[in-house]
């Protein structure tokens, strides 16, 4: 028993002066500080970046808005303009201007529509000139001919 009481006691003096001097309860103190720090640091830089990202969006938003608004206003803009009245009462009441006439024309037979599609055919083929062949292309472009 005796025994026992000895080595608790030496081990006890050992872990004391050994292990929780000054210098070591310093150093151990300063490594934590330096870790509390370090997790602050970048826990705060996270925090900033997401805030930065949120601002980024609302700000993004924000400027759609104005844009949005700005083109309601310069359409309303035109809603009051003489312009669109005219134009809405010509479309609308068929009114027209002093001066003016309306012409009411009878809607194409048949032989008239065929003979538009086949005057735009023609023209579509007639409008195309002849492709020189690949050789004619580079003896004008040598030669200059």
């Amino acid at each position: 028993m005796e025994k026992l009481k000895t080595s608790l006691r030496r081990f006890y003096f050992r872990i004391k002066h050994d292990y929780f001097s000054f210098d070591n309860v310093i150093f151990v103190i300063a490594i934590a500080a330096c870790f509390f720090w370090t997790y602050s640091s970048l826990a705060a830089t996270s925090k900033n970046w997401e805030l930065s990202q949120k601002l980024e969006a609302r700000e993004k938003e924000r400027e759609l808005l104005q844009l949005e608004v700005d083109t309601l206003e310069v359409e309303n803009l035109y809603y009051d303009s003489v312009e669109y009245k005219e134009l809405s009462a010509r479309a609308k009441g068929n009114k027209i201007l002093d001066g003016e006439r309306l012409v009411y024309l009878p809607e194409n037979t048949e032989s008239a529509k065929s003979r538009d599609n086949s005057s735009e055919k023609e023209t579509l083929e007639t409008s195309d000139p002849p492709k020189p062949s690949n050789f004619a292309e580079w003896v004008s472009f040598l030669f200059g001919a």
